[in-house]
């Protein structure tokens, strides 16, 4: 990630992931060359290329160590032509989060990631600005004037937020490569895809301009289960909206839930809804294990529920080998199942319940 990859955080902040706290610089306040060659990232760099462990890597590494797949197993095996003794010159993996920008108050997010928490989390105190909208790039034009180059050149551009599709400088930038003929990149999305039109923005049209996008679908449930845990979703507008893409031969669609204590024993029957509906192929489904908030943690299950959980997962096995789904498919539901078991983080269990009753008033809703 050190020779490939910018992130943009929170007020500019550039990391050297969306998960490690290991901060580079600030795009706002420095040229992209001064953080590409900085002393922080050349720190960075000497430490892994003598194969040395850096503890603000530990929840991928803990992740791997229960059963889970990394982000940094992810990139690595994405990313595996690269030569780190001859590497690119500028970034070629950009992962850009403008700002909070977004339509939902899921559950397990907060204020810092989504600009409609703001009331909640301010009733709650646990606002982490006076304002709702936290602005990570001040100024659009100064950051093309920094990095345009590096993006017009780089492999892959991920958004997520916020919610990209609410956020006015992600249709700012698809249009500045379309204007410079830069579409040969993947467009990566993490998106609640709950829209498709923005102010005068049609984000179809922009896509059919790109030669590959994959949107991972970010919803944790169907139906009802899914409108609690994403606050302001709609499934039947999520439905409609898929089927908006068919036939658009460079989208590629997966179902991309988040995996927490409030969706992990429904799991295979959202899986089972997307494929009857037709919404994906057998492998379109991207699992991500949710580490923190640990009050909503899988491994925080009381022993017995973890052992009924696992019991289901085995019944929905036999279903996955009766209609000949592909064994990966297993193999990431069994991800799952091993890290919920790899730690007892049951303390947690009672603040769970505690979150969820604050959350129910608050919304008048009952879990």
């Amino acid at each position: 990630m050190p020779w490939i990859h910018l992130h943009v955080s929170n007020q500019g902040y550039v990391k050297a992931c969306c998960v490690a706290n290991i901060t580079l610089g600030n795009i706002n306040q420095q040229s992209l060359d001064n953080i590409w060659n900085g002393v922080e990232i050349e720190k960075l760099r000497r430490k892994f290329s003598i194969g040395e462990f850096d503890k603000r890597c530990a929840q991928c590494i803990n992740l791997e160590a229960t059963g889970g797949t990394s982000i940094r197993q992810e990139t690595f095996n994405k990313f595996s032509d690269i030569d780190v003794l001859n590497p690119p010159k500028a970034p070629i993996y950009f992962d850009i989060r403008f700002s909070n920008v977004c339509n939902f108050r899921c559950r397990t997010c907060w204020h810092g990631a989504s600009s409609k928490w703001f009331n909640d989390a301010k009733k709650l105190g646990r606002n982490v600005s006076s304002k709702s909208i936290i602005k990570n790039v001040d100024d659009f034009n100064e950051f093309i004037d920094k990095t345009g180059a590096a993006l017009l050149n780089s492999k892959e551009i991920y958004f997520a937020g916020g919610e990209p599709l609410v956020t006015e400088e992600h249709y700012q930038l698809l249009e500045y490569l379309i204007q410079n003929k830069a579409t040969k990149m993947l467009l990566r999305y993490n998106t609640n895809f709950s829209v498709l039109t923005f102010k005068n923005y049609d984000v179809l049209e922009l896509w059919k301009k790109f030669e590959r996008v994959e949107i991972l679908a970010s919803i944790d449930g169907y139906g009802a289960l899914g409108e609690y845990i994403r606050k302001d979703m709609s499934w039947e507008t999520f439905k409609s909206n898929r089927l908006k893409i068919n036939g658009l031969s460079n989208i590629t669609f997966k179902i991309a839930p988040t995996i927490s204590v409030y969706n992990l024993y429904h799991l295979p029957d959202l899986y089972k809804k997307c494929l009857e509906l037709k919404m994906i192929s057998p492998l379109d489904f991207y699992i991500n294990i949710l580490e923190r908030p640990n009050h909503f943690n899988i491994q925080i299950f009381p022993q017995a529920t973890k052992i009924k959980i696992s019991r289901e997962f085995e019944a929905f096995y036999s279903w996955l080998e009766e209609n000949h789904i592909p064994t990966q498919i297993k193999y990431q539901f069994q991800e799952c199942i091993d890290y919920m078991n790899g730690e007892d983080q049951s303390k947690y269990w009672s603040k769970f319940i505690q979150e969820t009753e604050i959350l129910d008033e608050l919304r008048d809703e009952k879990l």
